[in-house]
């Protein structure tokens, strides 16, 4: 299967040792771990194997893959069958979809302080709808909502921000 456009290891293996270098004092060894995974999957650094059509001798070279949880390569397959289980469970009810986003200022301060600013974000949207949505000028309901902390924005930038998904039922 042809690969289509510009893949997240493609970015890391041009830039990321340069990103490494003026990162430095910043990323962890988690994350330059996973910036390694990423770049040397399914390359020839990670081995492979060869397969050959009995008929007409073709060979195609397959490069083994990192099995890292963060890799988007590795873990296409595992996303879809997760969000196919994850379609089973919903409820019959409206949701509603709900972004809150850290000012730049507090994101430098986060970048330094995650679990304590990310702790105090959560618990800030947590309190802020449950409050607007048991007000019945909005809603009058008791809500219930699930959360996900995405600490980057699509530019692969940090932006912390955290996105929930509310239900309540009429």
């Amino acid at each position: 299967m042809a690969r289509s456009g510009l893949e997240v290891a493609d970015v890391f293996r041009r830039y990321g040792e340069a990103y490494r270098q003026t990162h430095a004092a910043v990323l962890s060894s988690a994350q330059h771990r996973v910036m390694s995974a990423i770049e040397l999957c399914r390359t020839a650094a990670l081995g492979g194997h060869v397969e050959q059509c009995d008929h007409c001798g073709h060979k195609r070279v397959w490069y083994n893959s990192c099995r890292d949880r963060h890799c988007p390569s590795c873990q296409c397959l595992p996303r879809a069958q997760w969000l196919e289980d994850r379609r089973s469970e919903l409820l019959e009810t409206q949701y509603f979809h709900v972004v809150f986003t850290v000012p730049n200022e507090i994101a430098a301060i986060a970048y330094q302080n995650k679990q304590e600013v990310y702790n105090i974000l959560f618990r800030a949207v947590r309190d802020t709808l449950q409050t607007i949505a048991a007000d019945p000028k909005h809603l009058g309901a008791q809500i219930g909502f699930f959360a996900v902390l995405h600490t980057w924005g699509q530019n692969l930038l940090q932006n912390p921000h955290s996105r929930y998904r509310a239900l309540s039922s009429p």
